[in-house]
């Protein structure tokens, strides 16, 4: 993201927003060019590293906006939207949720639309758009960064396709990650090393796959996720 150079000032109105993201060094940095409430109305009530502080921070604060990213530790976004369902569907001062993400894979986009985000933009948004984008979700629009609008809207439109793949919304975030490594060919080793877990964790998350998945191995496994795109 740039600086908020150019951001209009909102005197006249404010946004309370909880920033959720596992990396401290961007959530700084997003605090730093959107937080300056005098200039761009934006207040910072909270900040959250996983799925369990995120709920904890956003049930505390009742915030009218969360920026939640997609990947998280302990479930990935969606899990926060589950469990923050009842705070969105409250009939006053409901919490809204936007995705801000490095991804742009459409299971990605998807996933966090259907269990409840009010939009979707990338880490490449300028702070000032970024601002724009809360206080627009904050009055109920729908936001999504240029290049993924279009498949959004194909995704519910499709009448071609079931909207929802039932076996792969039985898998965890963290699942689909080693889903994904090991239809590539990863060896264990090597997604132990990528997602910074154990081995054994990763025998673990496999074990589940092919459990939830009802697959035997890892060669039914890869041509699973490749019929699907996955890969």
């Amino acid at each position: 993201m740039t600086d908020t150079e150019g951001t209009q000032e909102r005197p006249d109105r404010q946004v309370r927003v909880v920033l959720v993201d596992d990396h401290r060094m961007f959530r700084t940095g997003v605090q730093a060019e959107i937080g300056q409430t005098a200039t761009t109305g934006v207040e910072v009530v909270g900040e959250a590293a996983d799925v369990d502080q995120a709920v904890t921070v956003i049930t505390a604060t009742r915030p009218e906006v969360v920026l939640l990213d997609v990947h998280l530790p302990g479930g990935g976004g969606v899990e926060v939207l589950r469990r923050c369902a009842p705070l969105m569907g409250a009939a006053e001062n409901p919490v809204r949720f936007l995705a801000l993400s490095v991804s742009d894979a459409a299971e990605d986009v998807i996933g966090v639309i259907r269990g409840g985000a009010r939009g979707y933009v990338t880490k490449t948004i300028t702070g000032t758009d970024l601002v724009d984008s809360v206080f627009r979700v904050q009055d109920g629009d729908a936001v999504f960064s240029p290049r993924l609008a279009g498949f959004v809207l194909d995704a519910f439109a499709s009448t071609d396709a079931p909207p929802v793949d039932e076996d792969l919304d039985r898998l965890t975030q963290r699942e689909r990650e080693v889903l994904r490594l090991i239809a590539r060919g990863y060896a264990y080793k090597e997604i132990a090393k990528q997602l910074f877990i154990s081995v054994k964790t990763v025998e673990s998350h496999v074990s589940a796959v092919l459990r939830k998945l009802q697959l035997s191995n890892r060669h039914e496994l890869t041509r699973w996720a490749t019929a699907r795109r996955l890969v």
